[in-house]
């Protein structure tokens, strides 16, 4: 099997569902003859043609609406934001319109819809090209939110959001794009990775941890090391926020007895403290220790200086000495 990395993992799965399926358009700044500014859509004007690859103007609240529209009218469309701090302008027409449709309209109408957002930290962006939004859009019912880790499951899991007959906000961690170890071998051909399920990428018996995008990677490496030192660690990979496997996460803690939660959003009211609320709730008489958090700290953005950058972001070595706490508590 080919080896690809996430960003060619995406680009492969846009060009087989346009192939598949005509009625699936993709929209946004950019997206067009110069590929996305990540390049995730290089290829595809020229391939599809301008009505099927539309640049579109830098307005955020119209990308979305126009996306919504065409979908309830029957298209599929996957609608770009260039970076994920710019889709709150769009958040009226994501969460009033597209994530209410079917409940408003009692069954009667759906909105197939992917909404894709380059999303965190770590490549020096700054304030306004680093921030984590998974939180806001996973609290909304009617939205499904993703957010992958690895190539394969960028793959399988954005062609199951372009199927899917409701809105899906699709968060593709930028780090992760071309980050070299992070490449993987995934089958040529169509396959899909169902949305809702978390997988555990690695087995342990003293703690668990959930994480996902590039702090998935980030506490695999943390594991290691762990392991490395004597204490089991399991990692599990939330893969989709919204709906969330809660009996995997219910099991892996039931198993180990402890629980880390690992995202480089905010502390405060990130989405750590909804999966720390469900074990609390869920699974409390297994606990042999608090629930613990590793997030970003409660600053309102992402410093750009390097050495600020880095003492923002989890990192290995933070999150491995959590998890040493963990274990001896």
């Amino acid at each position: 099997m080919p080896v690809k990395t996430v960003l060619e993992a995406v680009r492969e799965a846009l060009f087989e569902e346009m192939r598949r399926d005509e009625n699936v358009f993709v929209l946004g700044e950019d997206v067009g003859q110069r590929g996305g500014v990540f390049r995730a859509t290089e290829g595809l004007q020229k391939e599809f043609g301008e009505l099927r690859v539309l640049d579109t103007p830098l307005a955020e609240s119209a990308i979305a609406g126009v996306a919504i529209g065409a979908a309830v009218r029957g298209m599929r469309p996957v609608a770009e934001f260039q970076f994920a701090d710019f889709i709150h302008p769009a958040v009226e027409q994501i969460i009033d319109e597209a994530a209410r449709f079917r409940y408003r309209s009692n069954n009667a109408f759906s909105c197939p819809v992917v909404f894709r957002a380059p999303y965190g930290g770590g490549v020096q962006g700054g304030m306004y090209h680093s921030q984590s939004v998974e939180a806001m859009f996973a609290m909304w019912p009617g939205l499904k939110v993703v957010t992958p880790s690895f190539p394969y499951d960028y793959k399988g899991l954005l062609k199951a959001a372009i199927r899917d007959n409701d809105p899906v906000v699709f968060l593709e961690h930028k780090k992760t794009y071309n980050f070299p170890s992070i490449k993987q071998e995934i089958p040529a051909g169509d396959y899909i990775v169902p949305l809702g399920k978390a997988n555990v990428v690695k087995e342990g018996t003293k703690l668990s941890v959930f994480a996902y995008g590039m702090m998935l990677h980030q506490s695999l490496q943390a594991a290691r090391t762990l392991e490395a030192e004597g204490t089991s660690v399991e990692v599990v990979d939330l893969r989709t926020l919204r709906p969330l496997d809660k009996e995997t996460i219910l099991n892996s803690v039931r198993k180990t007895g402890r629980a880390m939660i690992v995202h480089e959003a905010n502390l405060f009211g990130g989405f750590g403290g909804e999966i720390a609320a469900i074990i609390a709730e869920e699974a409390f008489e297994w606990l042999d220790a608090p629930v613990r958090r590793v997030a970003g700290p409660d600053v309102p953005g992402m410093p750009f200086a390097l050495p600020l950058e880095e003492e923002f972001m989890p990192n290995p070595a933070k999150i491995a000495q959590a998890m040493r706490q963990l274990a001896a508590y």
